[in-house]
């Protein structure tokens, strides 16, 4: 049968896998008694996976002989984000948004119970700088992209329901949305406005208004957009009285 045969080499190429995940964590570098640590294989064996990575360029041996991800790995990243069609599209807007408000921009796109960060612009100076990273994930109940994208993933209680599949949703801040009932009602909200809010649910000291973005199809979106500022200096009143003018970037037309 092939398939005892084919298992060795599935799992030594998670272990690779597993590798090269542990060295995005590490910008600094990590060595290989602490790799194997993390991975929980035997030293030779990591030493192999760190090997083959090398060769392919993913990984290097820094001054200091720990381990780092490789220059080809972040070439082939870095030009495959800034290649995806939808970056593409969305970072005139994203700059537009960024340039009127000084405050941090992203565009999300939802996966299953959480939203990933597909990009993100911060203002050059002037502003502190938000955590979220792209790629980076937050639970999308808790996030204005997230519960935009949300209210038109999921039309109704039942389909929350099932969304939640029985799991208690986490509470990241006290003003965050904690029950499939409060998230069916806030999703029902949203849909009737247009937008989301996130009024320190995510982040205390946070807000956020966003706007579902349609940058591949009329009808559905492909991600959403959020303007992002310090509470004490960005009030979410002053967001959601100028949603007009963030509507209006994020469909491509002139702000006013």
């Amino acid at each position: 049968m092939p398939q005892p045969m084919d298992e060795p080499r599935l799992v030594g190429s998670d272990r690779v896998l597993a590798v090269l995940a542990e060295l995005a964590r590490h910008p600094d570098g990590i060595g290989l008694e602490e790799m194997a640590r993390a991975v929980a294989s035997p030293k030779p064996t990591v030493h192999r996976a760190l090997a083959s990575l090398r060769r392919a360029g993913f990984a290097m041996r820094n001054g200091h002989g720990r381990y780092e991800l490789g220059d080809e790995f972040l070439r082939m990243a870095f030009a495959h984000h800034e290649a995806r069609p939808d970056h593409v599209r969305v970072t005139p807007i994203l700059k537009k948004l960024c340039d009127r408000y000084g405050e941090t921009i992203h565009y999300a796109a939802l996966d299953g119970a959480s939203v990933v960060y597909r990009s993100k612009l911060d203002p050059p100076s002037g502003a502190v700088r938000l955590t979220s990273v792209v790629g980076g994930r937050n639970p999308a109940h808790c996030t204005a992209v997230g519960k935009v994208l949300l209210a038109d993933a999921l039309p109704d209680e039942d389909a929350v329901r099932a969304w939640a599949g029985g799991r208690t949703l986490e509470r990241r801040t006290e003003r965050s949305v904690g029950t499939v009932e409060e998230l069916h009602a806030e999703l029902t909200r949203i849909r009737e406005q247009g937008y989301a809010v996130d009024d320190q649910e995510n982040e205390p000291g946070v807000n956020c208004v966003a706007v579902p973005a349609y940058l591949t199809s009329p009808t559905v979106p492909s991600g959403a957009i959020s303007v992002s500022g310090l509470a004490y200096r960005t009030p979410l009143k002053v967001l959601v009285d100028d949603l007009p003018a963030i509507q209006a970037a994020v469909s491509g037309k002139e702000l006013s």
